[in-house]
């Protein structure tokens, strides 16, 4: 018998509530499901239906792909598995803001579909905000206990991100969830712990690198505070790590990736595709370029940033510093470029080694996440590539230091904007995701980093998982050693979007081949549980025997 889940409501939620969730069966994402029959007392086992359209489940042995500089780490030889597991994100709210696990039922079905789909496992980020709200060194991990648990029991793999950034205000961001309450008391206090621009604006999404060895954050370095949590984290699910929780994503700027807050959308600030603004003119940032200017013998390049910069929405021709023959490409233009985005290296290898300590021999391997920044990719310049930190332009590798500095740290480096095709981008905004994701492929492999991408923005379209399957194949020497997918939501469980997806999905664990479902597998049953049961009391049954 074939029943499918139907949910009027969306899955993803707004702005938590804040009161604390409980596990009703509300907004269960439509997921047919085909019931065997089973002994009394015993869990109903379910799995998508037409499962001949779905790939088989391979054993969870030494032979999935390398962890921790294994066999095939790195570049990936004739000899090593081409499979591509692949991991689904959670929805950014599956914790909500007072520590409770949101819509539990609904979140065991869907990973039942996509354990029965072949996915590998899913991502979630674990928030700082939530887990240490209560005060500095009072931790809740209960939630994502729960979660870890409700993962080990669908047979799924979790990656779990080390949220030390604020949700709300950037690309997909659908809900709110702030810095931990006492954190942000502290930057009240001290507006220059916050990034801030050439206007004075400041932004909260993270705190400054600038001050991550400096006891701001009431006694405690920033560096410290991180590094305590993942600590707490260890400690917490040390009998997870290495089996049920397979990586660990340290979070290191806004929406968790290594960068600077160039380009945020909230309230307008940044338009795409403007090229950003730099984040250096909090105090701490200043005293480190004066001390820098002063090293290299001159003192006048410490006095300020950059003056010829424009502003956020403005393009690289607008401005004295990043046009075609602009400020960027001088004496003065260099070295403050290498003091910019050496400074985001260091603070990167900063908590990377932390975390290398903490999780050394856990078997659960690390990973970092870089941004991909594809529009002006084309010019000379690479404006927006520059203000977020990364030193790449018509002269000048910017992503070989960072994938360096990943390898030092055996930390995977977590590339975005893999769906994306040159031809799908507006003229006039001079991208080129396609030769970015081969220049950052190109440095993955001479550094010897193993490399890991996600798509940057919600795509259910056949064209964007066809280019997802060209892009993790080893064409430049590396492939993709593990793909995550943006993001599980109601549209992923949807007829067509769903198919496409299954589909996806066998051909990254069939090595990157392009693999077509027959049409005899596209269709579900027309008998849904709404029809079945009728009554409250009945249907909570059937949801508790999931």
């Amino acid at each position: 018998m074939a029943l499918t889940f139907r949910s009027p409501t969306s899955f993803l939620s707004g702005v938590d509530s804040g009161k604390p969730h409980k596990a009703v069966d509300t907004d269960l994402p439509p997921i047919s499901v085909a019931l065997g029959s089973t002994r009394a007392g015993r869990r109903v086992r379910a799995k998508v239906i037409s499962a001949e359209a779905v790939a088989p489940v391979e054993p969870r042995t030494a032979e999935r792909f390398h962890r921790n500089g294994g066999p095939c780490s790195g570049a990936r030889g004739p000899g090593c598995d081409r499979r591509v597991p692949v991991y689904v994100m959670l929805p950014l709210d599956t914790v909500g803001m007072c520590g409770g696990l949101a819509r539990a039922r609904a979140l065991g079905a869907s990973m039942m579909a996509l354990r029965s789909a072949g996915v590998e496992g899913v991502m979630v980020d674990v928030w700082w905000g939530v887990v240490e709200r209560a005060g500095p060194g009072r931790y809740d991990w209960e939630a994502y206990g729960e979660l870890v648990r409700m993962a080990e029991r669908h047979g799924l793999k979790l990656q779990m991100v080390m949220s030390f950034h604020q949700c709300g205000g950037n690309v997909g961001d659908s809900c709110n969830v702030p810095l931990p309450p006492w954190v942000i008391e502290e930057m009240n206090q001290n507006p220059d712990i916050m990034y801030t621009d050439q206007s004075g604006r400041r932004n909260p999404e993270y705190i400054s690198l600038g001050c991550d060895t400096l006891p701001v954050l009431r006694g405690r370095t920033p560096i410290q505070v991180y590094s305590e949590y993942m600590q707490s984290f260890r400690d917490k699910f040390k009998d997870y790590l290495g089996n049920v929780i397979d990586e660990i994503q340290v979070g290191m700027g806004p929406c968790g990736e290594l960068r600077y807050p160039s380009y945020p959308e909230s309230n307008g600030i940044w338009k795409y595709p403007g090229i950003g603004e730099f984040q250096c003119y909090d105090k701490y940032m200043m005293a480190s370029l004066k001390a820098a200017a002063a090293a290299a013998g001159h003192e006048e390049w410490g006095r300020s940033g950059p003056h010829d910069t424009g502003h956020y929405k403005q393009f690289p021709e607008e401005t004295g510093f990043f046009r075609r023959e602009g400020t960027w490409n001088t004496e003065y233009g260099n070295f403050f470029l290498e003091w910019y985005s050496n400074k985001l290296l260091e603070h990167g290898d900063d908590i990377l080694a932390a975390a290398e300590g903490i999780f050394r021999g856990s078997g659960a391997k690390l990973s970092a996440k870089v941004a991909g920044i594809h529009w002006h990719f084309k010019t000379r310049s690479h404006a927006a590539e520059l203000t977020a930190g990364y030193y790449n332009t018509r002269h000048h590798d910017g992503y070989l230091p960072i994938a360096r500095m990943l390898a030092k740290r055996g930390a995977v480096m977590n590339f975005t904007c893999m769906e994306m095709r040159d031809d799908q981008q507006p003229g006039h905004a001079n991208c080129s995701p396609e030769l970015l994701v081969r220049q950052v492929k190109e440095a993955a492999k001479e550094a010897s980093a193993e490399l890991a991408g996600e798509n940057a923005l919600e795509r259910y379209d056949e064209a964007a998982f066809s280019q997802v399957l060209a892009t993790s194949g080893a064409d430049e020497g590396i492939g993709l050693s593990a793909f995550t997918y943006l993001r599980m939501n109601k549209k992923l469980f949807e007829g067509e979007n769903w198919r496409h997806f299954v589909a996806f999905v066998k051909g990254m664990t069939e090595g990157g081949r392009s693999v077509s479902l027959p049409r005899s597998d596209w269709g579900h049953s027309d008998l849904y549980v709404g029809s079945v049961i009728g009554d409250r009391k009945n249907k909570d049954k059937f949801v508790a025997a999931l």
